[in-house]
């Protein structure tokens, strides 16, 4: 058996392999509630043999949506919408997260496709924002700089939306410290200017994640698994560099987290060296500090590129992005490219592959 489609334990939740896929926002939800969008969306990857499928960021609070068709998890009618994706997923196979997220100053903005950027005014559905410091991203309003009883309250949005996840029947969920958004914002120098105990140093700017990871764990099941993402570096020498990161991932695995989703970037402009498994180095890196499974993302697309990645030591998952958009059935094509057998056992098994599929093993 090739390592991509050997299962992964965490805690007690086995995972029929490591190919996974990324949270990516589809800006596809009004107030919040997934619909069909999300049943296809996530459960064609199922379908088509992710061991894990992970949610977009999901707000655990209305202003703390990247944008007003984000989907959230902030009430329980959220919630029993994400169970009938939730139920489906556990159908096919696979094992399903929800990424919970706070997108502190880069909340409120129009969706990609919109002719429109910047801030959503409230005439438009928009709010205002918040952040550690009152310093906008490029390009979006100034947030209002977060009171001591504004942070304190973090922790515990995110511990009451792992709850609903939990009640909607979620295997897993991630807490997004990447890409720039809240909890990303209170880690790094760039957005951080306080000089309180949420600031000042890197202690301090670590501690909002410490605190909301601690919370997130202490009402999740012990025998189930938290996730975090953080990103690697922010690509400039005034921001956060991968030792410090892999520093902030040894903490939260004290704290109960069980493996950092390795990602880069996001909390200001930098200029970026793209390629193949560009960010794969940042991901063994906390590898090797924090001592944590991770799992790696970007530009990872053939299926020998994704096995070597696990061969070598870099990760211990991969997940797959842009390329799970072009071909929902990637694991497919990669248990074919690797001499996996396909559909020959049932899902329930753990191999996470239809019986339909079967002759996709055909040559």
């Amino acid at each position: 058996m090739s390592l991509l489609f050997e299962p992964i334990a965490l805690r007690d939740l086995s995972v029929p392999n490591r190919a996974w896929l990324s949270p990516m926002c589809e800006y596809s939800a009004e107030d919040g509630m997934p619909n069909d969008w999300h049943l296809v969306h996530l459960g064609a990857r199922a379908v088509g043999g992710f061991g894990l499928v992970l949610t977009e960021a999901t707000a655990v609070v209305p202003e703390g949506r990247i944008s007003p068709q984000d989907t959230g998890i902030w009430n329980d009618e959220q919630a029993a919408a994400w169970k009938r994706v939730v139920d489906f997923v556990h159908e096919r196979g696979a094992r399903i997260g929800i990424q919970l997220a706070h997108a502190g100053r880069k909340a409120s903005t129009f969706r990609p496709w919109s002719p429109l950027h910047g801030t959503v005014p409230a005439a438009d559905g928009g709010w205002p924002t918040l952040g550690p410091s009152p310093a906008p991203f490029p390009g979006l309003d100034t947030p209002a700089e977060m009171s001591a009883e504004q942070v304190a309250d973090v922790p515990e949005q995110f511990a009451a939306a792992a709850r609903r996840a939990r009640e909607a029947g979620f295997d897993t969920v991630e807490v997004h410290a990447a890409h720039g958004y809240l909890l990303h914002q209170f880690l790094s120098p760039l957005a951080n200017s306080r000089t309180d105990e949420y600031g000042g140093t890197p202690d301090g700017r670590s501690r909002l994640v410490e605190e909301t990871v601690g919370a997130v764990r202490s009402v999740w099941p012990d025998e189930l698994p938290v996730l975090v993402r953080l990103s690697g570096t922010d690509w400039r020498d005034d921001g956060l560099g991968v030792d410090d990161v892999a520093a902030v991932a040894g903490r939260l695995g004290a704290l109960g987290a069980d493996l950092i989703d390795v990602s880069t970037g996001g909390v200001a402009p930098a200029t970026i060296a793209v390629g193949p498994g560009y960010q794969v180095p940042y991901a063994r890196r906390v590898r090797e500090v924090s001592g944590l499974p991770v799992s790696a993302v970007g530009l990872i697309s053939e299926p020998a590129q994704a096995e070597q990645i696990l061969v070598e030591g870099s990760a211990d998952a991969v997940m797959l992005g842009r390329e799970a958009l072009r071909d929902p059935y990637w694991p497919l094509r990669a248990a074919h490219a690797l001499g996996e057998k396909i559909g020959t056992q049932p899902v329930e098994s753990g191999v996470g592959m239809q019986p339909q599929y079967a002759r996709g093993q055909w040559r």
